[in-house]
C-alpha cells in the first residue's frame, strides 16, 4: 500500500495528522528574547502542518548568535512560549522546539558581559550574523566575532544546558524538542574536522568528534523521554563556514550510534541548506546514511528537508525514500501550505526584505486561499 504525504504518521509518542513539517525559520521578532502574542499567531494560523518546529531556541545567552531570538532558559521565556502552544494547540496543531546553540556564529555585542563566542578551536567562523539596533530597531548583517576555544571542563555546563532547556520546553507545553545540530552552528562545529581541531577526547577521530553530539542527546533523551527527541543534521551544507574532509563514514557513524536511543525522528537537511541540493564537490549519499541508520536498528522517523517541490516530496513519501518532507521558505508566505499541497495550488511568492525583524508585515498577514 503507498503512502502518501497527506496520510498520518506516528513520531515518537505523537500522531501526526500529516507527513509535512514546518521546518526551523529564524524570523527575529522576540523583543527581549521572549516570545510575543504575535508569535503565537503565527504558529497557530500554520497549526495545519504534521509538525511545527519552532525557530531556533537558544539554551543559554551563551547560544545566542542574533538579535531577537526566543529563548528557553529563562522564565519570562517559558511564560512566552506557553501562549504559543496553546494556541497551536487549541488548533489542533503538533510543535517542538529547536534546541540552539550557536558556538562560533555569533557576535560579542549579544554574549554574557561582551564576551567572544565559544567554540570547539578558536577559528572564526566565514559567516555573518543579525543584530538589531535597540534605538532605531534597524537591523543589519554583521560578520562573527572571533571564538575562544572551550575547555573541556566547560562541556558538561553546556550539556546541561540543552537538558535543562528540553525540560523548559516540555513545562512550556511543547510536544518535544529537535536538537539543532546541523547548518554550522556548536554541535555541527565539534562534529566538522573544519571547525574541530582539538587534540583532545573531543577532536581528532570520528569518534572523538561525535562525542559532544551524542552527549547532548543522551541528555535531552534522558531528561525528556527519547519519543519526545529530534535531531537535525546537515552532512554536505557549507552553511556558516562549515566543512567536513569525509562527511560521509563520519555521519554513518554518527547515525549508528544514535539508532539504538529510540529518536522520534532524524531530521536531514540535504545539500546546502537554503541553496543547492547537489553539490559536485561535496557528494553525499543520503540513501546510504539512512540505511545505516535503520541497519543499526533505528526506528525514527526519516525526515528529510531542502528545495523539496510539491511533486518530489510525493515521490519522496510515495518511494519509502522519507516518511515527512520539511518546507521552509514556502511556510512563511503561506501559512495554509498544507491545503496548498493537497490541491495543487499556486503558492504566494514570500518577501524576502521582511524575512528577519519587524512586525506583523511579512510575518502573520500573508492571505490563505479564498481571503485575498
Amino acid at each position: 500500500m503507498t503512502v502518501s504525504l497527506f496520510d498520518p504518521v506516528q513520531l515518537g509518542e505523537l500522531a501526526l495528522a500529516n507527513r509535512i513539517a514546518m521546518a526551523p525559520l529564524t524570523r527575529n521578532r522576540a523583543v527581549n528574547n521572549i516570545p510575543s502574542e504575535l508569535t503565537a499567531t503565527y504558529y497557530a494560523q500554520r497549526a495545519s502542518a504534521g509538525l511545527l518546529i519552532s525557530e531556533g531556541t537558544p539554551v543559554s545567552q551563551q547560544g545566542q548568535g542574533y538579535a531577537d531570538v526566543p529563548g528557553l532558559y529563562l522564565p519570562a521565556q517559558v511564560e512566552g512560549w506557553k501562549r504559543v502552544t496553546a494556541q497551536v494547540h487549541a488548533a489542533g496543531g503538533k510543535i517542538f522546539s529547536q534546541l540552539w546553540h550557536v558556538g562560533r556564529v555569533s557576535h560579542t555585542s549579544l554574549q554574557p558581559e561582551g564576551a567572544a563566542p565559544v567554540a570547539p578551536s578558536a577559528l572564526t567562523a566565514a559567516t555573518k550574523t543579525y543584530l538589531i539596533d535597540p534605538v532605531t530597531r534597524q537591523g543589519s548583517f554583521v560578520a562573527a566575532s572571533a571564538p575562544r576555544a572551550l575547555q573541556a571542563q566547560e562541556l558538561p555546563a553546556i550539556v546541561e544546558a540543552f537538558a535543562a532547556a528540553a525540560r523548559n520546553a516540555v513545562q512550556a507545553g511543547f510536544d518535544g524538542v529537535e536538537i539543532h545540530g546541523a547548518n554550522g552552528y556548536l554541535l555541527d562545529q565539534f562534529l566538522k574536522d573544519g571547525s574541530n581541531q582539538r587534540s583532545d577526547e573531543w577532536g581528532g577521530s570520528v569518534e572523538n568528534r561525535v562525542r559532544f553530539v551524542m552527549q547532548v542527546v543522551r541528555a535531552v533523551a534522558d531528561a525528556i523521554g527519547a519519543g519526545k527527541v529530534g535531531l537535525r543534521i546537515s552532512p554536505a551544507s557549507p552553511a556558516n563556514g562549515i566543512h567536513d574532509s569525509a562527511p560521509q563514514p563520519l555521519f554513518e557513524h554518527l547515525l549508528r550510534q544514535l539508532a539504538p536511543l529510540g529518536l522520534a525522528y532524524i531530521h536531514v537537511i540535504e545539500g546546502a541548506t537554503g541553496g543547492p541540493r547537489e553539490l559536485p564537490d561535496q557528494p553525499f549519499d543520503y540513501a546510504a546514511l539512512k540505511a545505516a541508520y535503520r541497519d543499526a536498528g533505528g526506528q525514527g522517523v526519516w525526515m528529510v528537508n531542502n528545495g523539496y517541490t510539491r511533486e518530489m516530496a510525493l515521490q519522496a513519501v510515495a518511494s519509502g525514500y522519507a516518511d515527512m518532507v520539511a518546507f521552509g521558505k514556502d511556510f512563511i508566505a503561506n501559512p495554509d501550505l498544507v491545503q496548498r499541497l493537497r490541491q495543487g495550488a499556486p503558492l504566494n511568492p514570500g518577501q524576502r526584505e521582511t524575512f528577519y525583524g519587524g512586525g506583523a508585515e511579512g510575518y502573520t498577514d500573508y492571505p490563505t486561499l479564498g481571503s485575498s
